[in-house]
């Protein structure tokens, strides 16, 4: 039989390895020296990358080195990876911020809470890793990123794309690079080169091989150096020599496990159950296989014969030879042998210690359903739920349901697993399981209950239309079964048909969907925020706004008054209703309520991590201090928003950039924006984005004078009826309309907000509609326009109060009261050029011009970071320092390192001259921090 040289093994795949070892060490030159590296190293299995990996560890001198290593049994393990590769810098877990160190605790098993976001655990280790570098250079090391479990490979990709100003190098070893790590800085490892495939090959033969079967072999393995140490294996000199014995046309991976199943083939049963024994036990823990052994009855000499097979080494750690030796050792085992081996591991397995573990053994072990078997799995759910692993909660789920005797428990435990899966992420799969439930028998609620899901992941993928109409399915079906199930879904059902699918043709008529919805008792308790919400919603779409103005009054107050944090409120603001709220107070034009909603939700979703849920919070934050003139605070709500979304992969809500253009003024930009999204909102049938694209268009003529376009545009929004428009549209429609003539108009307006004013008469809704009958009364007007600025004055609602100056002053101009006219044109300069709005300043300063006096522009401090070349991460972290906020802080806010923020702290004060936080509000410009145009 042909053999490999003695002691050549270990060292054979570095063999022409020259240029990626220098880029390797490379990176480890770039974080002695204090600075962030990290490199995707990928290949097909057996080209080197192990190898390559493991002589960057010996050779990082001077540096701490952290490994881990994916193992595919263990992917459904939630955080798995992650805490191979940080429990040897858990000690310094209390250096990091209280949320973050809670969360990280929660995740790997070591503390209790509530599940935490995956992001805020991404950000925890960012922060953990700074800490540890801190100390000394740091170099993480991960092979097999694609056996990584979910949870872990997410939050690394996370970590990675937020490496700056730390010295940490993170190298991850992957077969193909996967999503989670798509646009990092990569490293091909390829085949060898002809010379130096034929030296390897040469190297660990001991007989001769004829030239032209060595070129043979070298061309069809492509260089692969694993191929070429295992292929020769099992073969004899005078196959080789003629090449008789040369494999056919299996491909090069199943032509190397091949290899290795047969030297597993060849060992002893007992050596070949150990083996199998150490491949099922995906931690490498000797003593754990050790003792799984004892129980099959397997001595420690049946350790001999694979370490001499060069297959795997049994130390303080079992160490394969390759991955593909653990697949061959599952390929080549029979179905009796793996549930034997799994039952062993099972018992061998400390339940307290490790439950779910033991639980995924025992159900590997086990051949028919087992209930006792698939509660043990449901429990490692609850377990991997509570940590924030999804994935794995999911995974746990599915395969109870597999081993559950009973029908009607399957398909609940599969119904969970959905859930899970959606709440995941995993939409198609979470369809998928779906289907397994409606295979089986299904009672009534359970069928309403999928409806119900099936809806919600229609919401989920942003099919508005499909959504609506599941939701009203679902809830007409719970209706009978479970009252305050079939309220929720109406809730959510009635959200979806009236905001999102404003155009939907709903069976029966939305109408008629409210007052079966308000028909529906609530259940044997005081009434729930939900309730209370519904009734008042489907009150004002029944019987509309004078009508339902009471309730919608009292709902607010009952979400205003809830504490936060509470776990009812918890569940409350992961849905739907802090929006829903927000909408009502709108309706109500109660500004100060809508203000503390936003501010409150986007403040819950922060503390709590939930990022894609802080990212439609931070949008209604945004339009709220949009209608306050805060242009620059906005703008940093929608940045906030846009980080999240490439921290998260998902989108950005990003229909507030469309506004703030607006706004703006910008004209270009501004009109760009609107017809994108007027595109992406009908072609997803969702009226309201259609609806806010016109709102936005309106905003963006009114203030460029072409108020023509912005009538039709006004009027486009308030034919739709959306709710909680009506204090956006109605200004620009009025306004609009008045400067084009249309009397009707202007007095549709009125009296569309006049059934407002007389059951809710708010200072907003007061103040716009004195400005309206201004603009109807002509030469009456002037006491109208000062109660318009009297009442206005009295809201947060600034930049309608400097519009409100700007008409007035309009007005006095063309009475010809010139001196008049300047004071008030003057103050709506001056607020409008200070907020931002571009257009609107402009306006108010050529009406300005003409009584004769000559505004000049503002100085554009808006460009500071073009003057002091401030990139945008600099001036976030600027004004987030300036407004009080610590490194710590900051770092949490914009999903970066405390040392990075301090890295980028640095760069701001040189550029500005200054030497401390303190300095800053002088050095800085008010509106620092306003998005740039995109």
């Amino acid at each position: 039989m042909a053999t490999p040289h003695p002691k050549r093994g270990r060292v054979a795949p570095l063999r022409g390895r020259r240029a990626e070892s220098t880029a390797l060490d490379g990176l480890v030159d770039a974080v002695r020296a204090g600075e962030s590296r990290v490199l995707v190293v990928y290949g097909e299995p057996g080209m080197g990358k192990t190898a390559l990996l493991d002589r960057l560890a010996a050779r990082a001198s001077g540096c701490r080195v952290v490994r881990a290593a994916g193992v595919q049994s263990e992917m459904e393990l939630a955080f798995a990876g992650l805490h191979q590769l940080c429990a040897p810098m858990l000690d310094h877990l209390e250096a990091i911020p209280p949320p973050q160190r809670d969360a990280l605790r929660i995740a790997f098993g070591i503390g209790a809470g509530p599940a935490p976001d995956r992001f805020l655990i991404g950000l925890a280790v960012l922060s953990l890793l700074s800490e540890v570098a801190a100390e000394r250079p740091l170099v993480c090391v991960v092979d097999d990123e694609q056996w990584l479990d979910r949870a872990s490979a997410q939050a690394l990709g996370f970590v990675a794309r937020r490496l700056v100003a730390d010295p940490v190098g993170l190298v991850l070893a992957t077969r193909v690079p996967g999503e989670e790590l798509s646009g990092l800085p990569e490293l091909a490892v390829e085949g060898l080169t002809a010379d130096d495939a034929r030296a390897l090959l040469d190297s660990v033969l001991a007989g001769p091989l004829d030239a032209r079967v060595r070129d043979q072999m070298v061309a069809e393995t492509r260089g692969n150096p694993l191929a070429l140490l295992e292929l020769p294996r099992g073969l004899t000199p005078a196959e080789l020599a003629g090449g008789f014995g040369l494999p056919g046309v299996v491909p090069l991976l199943g032509r190397i496990e091949q290899s290795f199943r047969r030297r597993i083939e060849d060992l002893p049963k007992e050596s070949r159950l150990l083996v199998l024994a150490a491949a099922a036990e995906p931690t490498g823990d000797s003593s754990l296989v050790w003792r799984a052994a004892g129980r099959l009855g397997i001595g420690i000499q049946a350790a001999a014969p694979a370490a001499e097979a060069d297959l795997v080494e049994f130390g303080a750690q079992v160490r394969f030879r390759h991955p593909l030796v653990r697949s061959a050792a599952h390929g080549s085992a029979s179905a009796q042998d793996l549930r034997e081996v799994h039952h062993a591991l099972a018992e061998a397995t400390d339940p307290a210690a490790d439950p779910d573990r033991r639980a995924w053994h025992l159900a590997q072990a086990t051949a028919v359903p087992d209930e006792d078997v698939a509660v043990e799995l449901e429990r490692s759910a609850g377990r991997a739920q509570a940590r924030g692993g999804l994935a794995a909660a999911a995974a746990f789920l599915e395969r109870a349901a597999i081993l559950t005797p009973d029908p009607a428990r399957r398909a609940q435990r599969l119904l969970a697993g959905a859930q899970a899966k959606r709440d995941a992420g995993a939409l198609d799969a979470a369809l998928g399981l779906l289907v397994a439930v409606e295979a089986g028998p299904l009672g009534q609620l359970q069928t309403a209950e999928v409806e119900h899901m099936r809806g919600q992941i229609a919401l989920d993928q942003r099919r508005g239309s499909d959504a609506a109409r599941l939701l009203l399915s679902a809830a007409r079906r719970l209706e009978p079964l479970n009252a305050d199930l079939a309220r929720e879904a109406y809730l959510e059902a009635l959200w979806e048909a009236a905001m999102w699918a404003g155009d939907l043709d709903i069976p029966g008529g939305l109408r008629e969907v409210a007052e079966a919805a308000r028909a529906t008792p609530p259940g044997l308790h005081p009434p729930r925020v939900v309730d209370v919400l519904l009734d008042a919603f489907a009150l004002r779409l029944t019987q509309g706004h004078a009508a339902a103005a009471p309730a919608l009054a009292e709902a607010i107050e009952m979400v205003l008054a809830l504490d936060f944090g509470t776990d009812e409120t918890g569940r409350w603001l992961w849905r739907a209703g802090g929006r829903i709220s927000q909408i009502i107070a709108l309706e109500l034009w109660d500004a100060e309520s809508w203000y503390a909603l936003a501010t409150r939700q986007a403040e819950f979703a922060r503390g709590a991590g939930a990022l894609v849920h802080l990212q439609f919070a931070l949008n209604y934050l945004a339009r709220a201090h949009l209608l306050a003139g805060d242009l620059a605070a906005a703008a940093l709500m929608i940045e906030e928003d846009r980080l999240i979304a490439e921290a998260t992969g998902n989108p950005p809500v990003a229909h507030n950039t469309m506004m703030l253009a607006a706004w703006r003024g910008g004209e270009r930009e501004a009109s760009e924006l609107i017809e994108a999204n007027v595109q992406e909102a009908t072609a997803r049938g969702l009226g309201r984005l259609v609806s806010f694209a016109a709102y936005a268009s309106a905003v963006l003529n009114n203030g460029l004078g072409r108020h023509d376009v912005a009538c039709d545009a006004a009027r486009q929004a308030f034919d739709r009826g959306q709710l909680g428009y009506g204090p956006l549209v109605i200004p620009e429609l009025a306004e609009a309309a008045a400067r084009t003539g249309d009397v009707a108009l202007v007095t549709t307006a009125l009296e569309w907000l006049s059934e407002r004013t007389r059951v809710m008469p708010t200072e907003w809704a007061l103040g716009i509609e004195a400005r309206i009958r201004a603009l109807l009364s002509d030469g009456e007007a002037e006491p109208y326009y000062r109660e318009s600025i009297e009442r206005l004055g009295r809201t947060r609602i600034r930049a309608e109060l400097a519009r409100s100056h700007l008409l007035y002053g309009e007005w006095l101009r063309r009475e010809r009261r010139r001196v008049e006219a300047r004071e008030h044109l003057r103050t709506a300069y001056e607020m409008l050029d200070a907020m931002g709005i571009g257009a609107f300043a402009e306006r108010a300063r050529r009406e300005l011009q003409a009584t004769g006096e000559t505004a000049h522009k503002r100085a554009a401090q808006a460009t500071v970071r073009d003057t002091l070349e401030l990139t945008a991460q600099e001036a976030q972290v600027a004004r987030l320092a300036r407004e009080g906020l610590s490194n710590p802080q900051i770092g949490a806010r914009l999903f970066i390192s405390t040392r990075t923020v301090q890295y980028h702290l640095g760069k701001v004060f040189t550029k500005l001259g200054i030497t401390s936080r303190s300095q800053l509000d002088q050095a800085l410009p008010a509106d620092l921090g306003a998005a740039p145009s995109r």
